[in-house]
């Protein structure tokens, strides 16, 4: 059980990177990145509000999910930097994750059945290619591989 004295106590980068997990240098860039904050102490030392703790392991969730950091940051701005997410912020963050999660989902769905008509083919620009270019849509544009946008 954490004291009274230990819960606004600050810790520091290699007690967070303990608790958490997380490499000190991820945590670093992590604060590049603007998804967590900390102080600086009289020595210019990093600490951080325990409350961080909870902001890495939602990172953290969200990358095994596959959300890019960019995502990542621009769902944490809506959360408060001064106290962990609570449960009504992660229902906020997983709903809107979700939805796209379901759409990649139903793409990797398309692409897996698509997947066995063109194992082997190496081309990707070849007219019979369902995965990248369905109908030879990219044939004008020159021999080699081409990516349509998808």
């Amino acid at each position: 059980m954490i004291s009274k004295e230990q819960v606004h106590k600050p810790l520091t980068v290699g007690e967070v990177a303990a608790r958490s997990g997380v490499a000190v240098t991820a945590l670093h860039f992590y604060e590049a990145k603007g998804l967590i904050k900390s102080e600086r102490n009289a020595g210019n030392q990093r600490r951080y509000p325990r409350a961080v703790l909870r902001r890495v392991a939602l990172i953290k969730v969200a990358q095994r999910l596959g959300i890019p950091l960019a995502e990542i940051g621009e769902a944490l701005k809506i959360l408060p930097q001064d106290r962990a997410p609570s449960a009504a912020d992660w229902k906020i963050l997983s709903e809107q994750w979700q939805r796209e999660l379901d759409e990649r989902i139903r793409q990797l769905t398309l692409m897996r059945d698509q997947l066995t008509g063109c194992i082997g083919c190496g081309c990707l620009s070849m007219e019979a290619c369902p995965l990248r270019n369905k109908g030879d849509m990219l044939g004008d544009r020159g021999p080699g591989a081409h990516f349509r946008d998808e």
